[in-house]
């Protein structure tokens, strides 16, 4: 119930501001849109291998709309402003896992995300560029499932990306390199078999593939459901850091800003803790 409230409550935090996420999905189909045109234009000189023009939009299509759910998150979910404020020591003392207690809230942002922009984007290029949906209801299962295999990794990176932030002042550009690196090897350009074959291999050792590839080649009705244990052993394995990492954590913590802003946050500690005993994460 705690989960289901922190998720509840970060998705109504954003209702307020759908009109403007509504006006920001126009220059984000505008961009898929003329990523679309190029294949589209490619299509007529080359055969685009196994998924043909029309697959290639549908292939972009569903792309750029899986991004807001398997990329754009909460930077470092919010652990690099918690640090500069000094608020992660409280974040640390509530009796919930930060992991969890993180990881909760965002999956209330990644609903309204779903909702307000992955959806409306999609059904801007379904009557666009009259898209098809998978035929078999198996097939359109495995894609949702791995899509939130996807948002689940994209969790587990920024969380490990938020942590960073405990050992440098600045995390943003590992959020970048991050971003980068989706675009790259997360076949948000191009499918990852047309990539070199020495990056292809690159791609496959890293959870990459699972954010937007795999979730897109079961979409199209091409994936096989063997890469379903990749993503399983991806959040597991990245499960598994994040907790190891939270207790890295608990024994670094480090308040930045000026002395009197510290001293501010100290004796606002210290008067809170002399009304509550402090729990153990």
């Amino acid at each position: 119930m705690l989960y289901f409230t922190l998720a509840s409550k970060a998705y109504a935090r954003n209702l307020q501001y759908r009109g403007a996420h509504m006006v920001h999905n126009i220059a984000s189909a505008m961009f898929g849109f003329m990523y679309a045109c190029i294949w589209i234009g490619l299509g007529k000189d080359y055969t685009l291998g196994e998924y043909g023009t029309q697959g290639m939009v549908g292939y972009i299509a569903f792309t750029q709309s899986a991004l807001w759910v398997a990329s754009f998150v909460t930077t470092g979910l919010g652990i690099p402003q918690a640090v500069r404020t000094g608020h992660i020591s409280l974040d640390l003392m509530r009796p919930v896992h930060l992991f969890s207690h993180l990881m909760a809230k965002e999956w209330g942002q990644i609903a309204y995300q779903l909702v307000y922009k992955s959806i409306p984007i999609y059904l801007v290029y379904y009557f666009a560029f009259s898209l098809s949906l998978p035929q078999q209801k198996l097939t359109l299962l495995y894609a949702v499932i791995a899509l939130a295999g996807a948002a689940y990794l994209s969790i587990c990176i920024n969380y490990l990306i938020g942590a960073s932030a405990l050992w440098t002042t600045e995390s943003a550009w590992l959020y970048w390199g991050n971003h980068a690196l989706i675009n790259l090897l997360a076949g948000f350009f191009i499918p990852i078999e047309w990539l070199p074959g020495w990056l292809e291999r690159i791609a496959w050792w890293s959870p990459y593939p699972y954010l937007l590839y795999v979730p897109t080649r079961f979409y199209l009705g091409l994936g096989n459901v063997s890469a379903l244990w990749g993503t399983l052993f991806w959040c597991v394995l990245l499960t598994f850091a994040c907790i190891y990492t939270t207790g890295f954590l608990r024994r670094k913590v480090e308040v930045q800003g000026d002395d009197d802003e510290i001293m501010d946050f100290i004796i606002w500690v210290t008067d809170s803790n002399e009304h509550k005993k402090p729990y153990a994460v």
